[in-house]
């Protein structure tokens, strides 16, 4: 099967009649596709960003539905948009209760087990950990080098020029895994502990670059967006293994 990347040949194009039958895009930019007449049966669409845009079907704006029936799936994720300290603790105790479920229902053959190309429930652990260094370590604490060696970098961050040395580079050992985890959630609830609204309205940099300034607050809600969107990937995966 043909295998197109990192091309824009097909930005502004026309298809007509046809066949897109078990193709599939990733990482690709489908901003504004606008389909006609299509037969969508079975059409699975996964995009972290959906819920900052619209996506139409029908003359609908589906994602307040897709929204609202996630949080009906994950109780608590409804949570991780809360503005006050108080409603950040009840938002990071729901997300963290969903996630030691998850971890301790998954059997010890499954830990490393991929879907694809999707990360095993091991990798998506180390991802987690990188997210709480990066935005919690990284960018309120403000520690000059806050990762951990077994943090799991997101696709292309070499490219973007990230220095990956920081990294091991052999695997760590799932015990090892659980028990950095551990350390990064117990740094997210006491830091939350003290939390002020003062605090959470005071400015930091990105620790990813770019324009946006976040809040002390935004930065809090992206841990938990993180952690609430990988436990979806997680829990999808480990359906399907099961």
């Amino acid at each position: 099967m043909t295998t197109y990347s990192d091309t824009k040949e097909f930005e502004g194009a026309t298809f007509v009649k046809a066949s897109f039958k078990g193709a599939t895009m990733r990482f690709s930019d489908v901003t504004g596709l606008t389909m006609r007449g299509v037969d969508v049966d079975g059409l699975d669409i996964d995009s972290h960003d959906l819920f900052f845009g619209s996506l139409i079907v029908n003359g609908v704006d589906v994602v307040p539905l897709v929204d609202a029936e996630l949080n009906r799936q994950f109780p608590g994720r409804e949570l991780q948009k809360a503005q006050t300290p108080e409603g950040l603790r009840d938002a990071w105790v729901a997300v963290q209760a969903a996630w030691q479920q998850t971890v301790s229902e998954t059997p010890p053959d499954l830990v490393d087990a991929h879907v694809d190309d999707e990360w095993s429930m091991a990798e998506t652990l180390r991802h987690l950990i990188l997210a709480t260094d990066a935005w919690l370590r990284g960018a309120i604490l403000r520690t000059e080098q806050p990762f951990h060696e077994i943090g799991q970098i997101f696709t292309g961050a070499a490219e973007m020029g990230f220095d990956m040395s920081i990294f091991r580079a052999d695997a760590p050992s799932y015990d090892e895994i659980l028990a950095v985890r551990a350390e990064r959630q117990v740094l997210v609830t006491d830091f939350l502990a003290s939390a002020t609204p003062e605090l959470l309205a005071e400015e930091r940099d990105n620790p990813w670059g770019g324009d946006w300034r976040p809040t002390v607050g935004d930065c809090v809600r992206v841990i938990l967006e993180e952690e609430w969107a990988h436990l979806r990937y997680v829990r999808r995966d480990l359906a399907r293994l099961s």
